[in-house]
């Protein structure tokens, strides 16, 4: 399975950005897709998930601002950031895989990952 992140770029704080995660080589239906980011000079974290099932989960610091979606037909999975942070600034990377619930916030449990994608807040 290959997955491509796409979409980050320069921005303001309070600005948007819409990260995309395009998969090939399976279908998307029923397969898990989580994005993680890692801030300079910190360690991987989680981010969102957008389960095999539909259900979705945020981190606490994200949520009511980001949104993971997912377009079956298309095979590509989103992440729309909205009133941006500097603290938001990192390495987006998306992964795939089917954790069980417990275990989707974990790094260790997606095995396809993308190229990943800066994204930096400015102040």
């Amino acid at each position: 399975v290959q997955l491509q992140a796409s979409g980050g770029g320069l921005v303001q704080a309070g600005d948007s950005l819409r990260l995309s995660c395009a998969v090939s080589d399976r279908s998307l239906s029923g397969y898990t897709i989580a994005w993680f980011r890692q801030p300079p000079g910190k360690e991987r974290e989680f981010v969102a998930c957008s389960r095999g099932t539909g259900r979705t989960y945020y981190q606490d610091s994200v949520k009511g601002r980001f949104t993971i979606s997912r377009d079956n037909t298309k095979n590509t999975v989103y992440l729309q950031m909205n009133s941006l942070k500097p603290d938001d600034t990192a390495v987006y990377y998306c992964a795939g895989g089917n954790p069980i619930l417990s275990a989707i916030y974990s790094s260790d449990m997606y095995r396809s990952w993308g190229q990943g994608t800066q994204v930096t807040v400015s102040s």
